[in-house]
């Protein structure tokens, strides 16, 4: 199984980002997909959740109404677009296969910076 997230970067607050997570070796049409992160020297905080045809999206608070989860299944591809960004979505982004106890597979993360 294999996760790898991109698109990260610095943006000015207000900025837009779009993140994609790219899969292999596991049928990802079959499963629900997560994008969680982790701000600086805080814990893993959920972001938001996909069910595995794509039709039902669910989100954080801090971020329903400014992100936007989707997935390509025919690309095995997962995407965050973030819009509005505030510097409190300064983060490090992982895309994670989710399973009924929580996630059993991520990437290895990337950086979103927003700050002026």
């Amino acid at each position: 199984v294999r996760l790898v997230e991109s698109g990260g970067g610095l943006v000015q607050p207000g900025g837009s980002l779009r993140l994609s997570c790219a899969t292999s070796g596991f049928t990802f049409s079959s499963y629900w997909m997560y994008w969680v992160r982790q701000a600086p020297g805080k814990g893993l905080e959920w972001v938001s959740a996909i069910n595995s045809g794509g039709g039902s999206t669910y989100y954080a608070d801090s971020v329903k109404g400014r992100f936007t989860i989707s997935r390509d299944n025919a690309k095995n591809t997962l995407y965050l677009q973030m819009n509005s960004l505030k510097p409190e979505d300064t983060a490090v982004y992982y895309c994670a296969k989710a399973i009924e106890e929580g996630m059993d597979y991520w990437g290895k993360g990337t950086l979103v910076t927003v700050s002026s």
